[in-house]
């Protein structure tokens, strides 16, 4: 198991992808702590799970990512690793987007990666260890329609993460991003965008629908000690779509 000891948090884990990395991570040896800001899907996660725990954290919320911090360290003495999944993931026009919805998508995606970033990544200067994937979007790379705050805001995750590569990687910190493809989570197939797959399949490599345990093991890779020389890099999960 290749986090046996390690410690992780995973935001936006109560269902689709965020729950698969952490079943994962947990699988590879991790304590996990399940957060999102829906605290009683966290905690059901978190009860499946042996050794994890929950906590309800809205990641726009400074005080709440301040609290997600101190608890984990009080419960296990360390972080070592920290995956921002939590995201919303909208589908409005081009012409239906006003300031309000872009600053809605802003505050939760980017603002959020940030917050998290900042808090955690002092923990692990500490100790001079960690890692940290921030969860992307193939939609960067595809200019999808309809998603422009969405694709603005992980196209944001993306270049703070090349940043915040430079900036920690002299204290034994790594960070990287995955970008998943249209992936069948809860959140996708209730909503629009579930008419899609057939279109997308097409277009990818691996013709069929990618699902949230596809993008795990991507994720527990950057998060394990044989990705200690990898850093500020996208690595892409997506069926091939974006591979031209």
């Amino acid at each position: 198991m290749k986090l046996q000891g390690r410690v992780a948090i995973v935001t936006g884990a109560a269902q689709g992808i965020g729950r698969a990395i952490a079943d994962k991570l947990a699988a590879e040896g991790a304590s996990v702590v399940v957060t999102d800001i829906n605290g009683a899907g966290a905690a059901k996660v978190a009860a499946e799970i042996p050794g994890a725990i929950s906590l309800a954290v809205d990641v726009s919320s400074p005080d709440d990512v301040t609290r997600m911090v101190t608890d984990t360290v009080a419960k296990f003495g360390k972080i070592d690793i920290l995956v921002n999944n939590a995201a919303i993931v909208p589908y409005k026009e081009w012409d239906d987007i006003d300031f309000a919805e872009w600053r809605r998508i802003m505050s939760v995606n980017l603002d959020g990666t940030f917050l998290t970033c900042r808090a955690v990544s002092d923990e692990m200067r500490k100790v001079g260890y960690g890692r940290i994937v921030n969860i992307c979007s193939n939609v960067i790379l595809a200019g999808t329609p309809n998603l422009a705050h969405y694709a603005a805001s992980k196209g944001g995750i993306f270049g703070f993460t090349r940043v915040l590569a430079t900036e920690l990687g002299k204290y034994g910190i790594t960070a990287n991003g995955v970008a998943p493809g249209l992936t069948a989570s809860e959140g996708v197939l209730a909503g629009p965008f579930a008419n899609t797959f057939d279109f997308v399949q097409m277009l990818q490599a691996i013709p069929r629908r990618g699902e949230p345990s596809d993008i795990a093991p991507a994720v527990a890779f950057l998060a394990s000690e044989e990705a200690g020389w990898i850093t500020g890099q996208l690595l892409v999960a997506d069926g091939g779509h974006t591979r031209s």
